[in-house]
């Protein structure tokens, strides 16, 4: 439960900006939290030092506050938390069911003006705290009470000799944050039973013998009932606030891990679905790289049986030409031979006289 802090975080901006300012502003401002609480904060430029916060906050059981004002008890308790620099107004400002006038000037120290606002920031806690606790006062000692901190999800207090039960019905709209749940309250069962300062806890899909007589709306969940033992030592002095606001806020908080644990699965699934991506992908460069290489082999081999045949064509006509070339030179020195002959033949005969070759040539 450390996330949910019980001090109200724009509460304490806005009284340290105020008591920070170099010069008196004058502050009118509302602001909700947590959906049904409701602060205004209101100073004047005047009268820097008195401000004025009001809170609005439902009770938790109209049976044990009928009426739309603060209980007398609930108002002592805020006098006894915050008499030092604080003193509650009567009646309260419209529409809000506590007022307090805040004067931090006989804080000289800023740290101690520090832990004042900070002890402010609380008043949600001490006022919710103070009706838990008079309502675990003023159990019977048999049944249970309803009580009311979220309209939507209702839980139930009942008392029996040495303890106090505080029981939460848990209702869910998605199977995948019921399975979160489950599996959660299971955890939590056995860790608080493994150590003796914490309550007991303890998880039943079924309603425990103390919602025995309530209505059947709502004791219909999906998601069981998860059971809380609060003993005397958890109520005392000061961690009964703390137990309060831990009780108050428990579903919330059951909520809040369900989302934490969804985006976690999420976010584990999305990185092994990246490592699994970039493995596959490496496979398929990897891959293509061997197919390249293959076919620069393949086209390296067809280069090379292409080149060879391109030799030993040109090997063939080399040799072609080369015959056709002797076989010119041979008829051409067979057509001088033959040449040389007759002239040699003609010009070594004898001159005869009456013989048709002489008188041609006289």
């Amino acid at each position: 439960m450390a996330f949910f802090n019980s001090g109200s975080r724009a509460l304490v901006e806005i009284l340290t900006r105020l008591q920070s300012a170099e010069r008196p502003l004058p502050v009118d401002h509302t602001f909700f939290e947590f959906g049904s609480i409701k602060y205004h904060v209101q100073a004047s430029a005047e009268d820097p030092e008195n401000v004025q916060l009001s809170i609005s906050t439902p009770s938790l059981s109209h049976e044990a506050a009928p009426s739309p004002g603060l209980p007398e008890f609930t108002l002592q308790e805020t006098r006894n938390t915050y008499g030092g620099f604080a003193e509650v107004v009567e009646p309260a400002r419209d529409g809000y069911a506590l007022t307090l006038r805040l004067n931090f000037s006989g804080l000289a120290r800023p740290k101690d003006r520090a832990r004042a606002i900070r002890q402010v920031s609380l008043v949600q806690s001490v006022v919710l705290s103070s009706q838990l606790k008079h309502i675990l006062g003023g159990l019977a000692p048999s049944g249970a009470t309803k009580l009311v901190y979220n309209h939507r999800h209702p839980f139930f207090v009942s008392r029996t000799p040495g303890k106090i039960s505080a029981i939460f019905p848990m209702r869910f709209r998605d199977d995948t944050d019921l399975a979160v749940a489950t599996s959660f309250f299971q955890e939590l069962q056995e860790a608080g039973s493994s150590q003796s300062r914490a309550p007991r806890c303890s998880w039943s899909p079924i309603p425990p013998p103390e919602l025995r007589g309530e209505s059947v709306h709502h004791l219909t969940t999906n998601g069981g009932f998860v059971s809380f033992d609060i003993l005397e030592r958890h109520v005392r002095r000061k961690r009964a606030a703390k137990t309060a606001w831990i009780l108050l806020n428990f579903q919330s908080y059951v909520k809040y891990h369900i989302k934490c644990t969804r985006s976690y699965i999420q976010s584990r699934m999305r990185k092994r679905q990246e490592s699994l991506t970039e493995v596959i992908q490496n496979a398929r460069l990897r891959g293509s790289d061997n197919t390249k290489k293959l076919q620069v082999r393949k086209k390296s081999k067809r280069r090379l049986i292409n080149l060879g045949k391109a030799k030993k064509l040109q090997k063939g006509f080399r040799a072609v030409i080369d015959k056709m070339k002797r076989l010119r030179l041979r008829i051409r020195v067979r057509a001088l031979d033959r040449l040389r002959r007759h002239y040699r033949q003609c010009f070594a005969m004898p001159r005869v006289k009456g013989s048709n070759h002489y008188d041609k040539l006289e």
